[in-house]
């Protein structure tokens, strides 16, 4: 599957100090486009990330999700084979991409978790209410889905017919969770890859750097797995990924590169 289209989506708030090291750190030989979702970016974020190759969409409705959703909603003009998602912040080791997504290139599965507690890590990396919380979330998951999940690693791989399926709505906190479950509803094919996680060196993280942002995460991915364990799913969105207006309110998505 040498020919096979790799997109990176990158959602991205203010995170100019570390932005250009993870599109410096891609093996950009795998990699077709590298998609920067600025969502509303106050500082340099744009700039540095289209000076480092990458093509910048606007993501003006506020939330991970939202910010993936757009970065979505501008791949599906020219859809790859496989996307790949990595946070801004250079926690994750973008150099690990060809582990991310081997398992998908070689036809053993449709979505591949970097999973970050099948290794020992540096002193620092997780958050105690990162660490409780994923080891609770994975937990319930098993339960109510019968689904071995060891970790909610933003560094993740998927295929774009499975993406698709998926359906993804969630515009915040529950994006990661949201997609694990959906695909265990889905019996999508996955493997967990052990991958490196860092302390964070630039910049404080929007959810477990703040009691605010661990509290809301935490609230909404409970409520995502209580609801899709117990409740009724509605029906699936005519088009599997929901159009820009609707994610971004009026202004749609407008695509700016290294060069424009």
């Amino acid at each position: 599957m040498a020919d096979t289209r790799i997109d990176v989506i990158i959602p991205a708030y203010n995170e100019e100090g570390s932005i250009g090291l993870v599109l410096d750190a891609l093996p950009r030989p795998l990699v077709r486009r590298v998609i920067v979702a600025d969502n509303n970016c106050t500082d340099r974020t744009a700039e540095v990330a289209r000076a480092h190759g990458a093509i910048v969409v606007p993501a003006l409705r506020q939330g991970y999700g939202s910010a993936c959703l757009a970065a979505l909603a501008f791949a599906e003009q020219d859809p790859p084979d496989v996307v790949v998602f990595v946070d801004a912040d250079f926690a994750d080791d973008p150099t690990e991409l060809p582990l991310i997504v081997e398992p998908i290139l070689a036809g053993r599965a449709e979505m591949v978790i970097g999973s970050r507690t099948l290794k020992p890590q540096p002193p620092g990396a997780f958050t105690p209410q990162q660490y409780f919380g994923n080891k609770l979330a994975c937990f319930l998951m098993r339960l109510l889905f019968g689904v071995r999940f060891t970790d909610l690693g933003p560094f993740r791989a998927i295929t774009w017919p499975a993406l698709q399926k998926l359906h993804m709505r969630d515009p915040n906190y529950g994006w990661t969770v949201e997609m694990q479950i959906k695909a265990a509803r889905h019996n999508l094919r996955f493997e967990e890859i052990a991958v490196n996680y860092r302390p964070r060196k630039f910049g404080v993280s929007k959810v477990s750097g703040s009691l605010t942002g661990t509290i809301k995460a935490g609230y909404k991915i409970l409520l995502l797995i209580f609801r899709y364990g117990f409740l009724p799913v509605a029906a699936p969105p005519a088009s599997p990924i929901p159009p820009a207006d609707e994610k971004m309110g009026d202004a749609g998505v407008a695509a700016t590169s290294k060069d424009g």
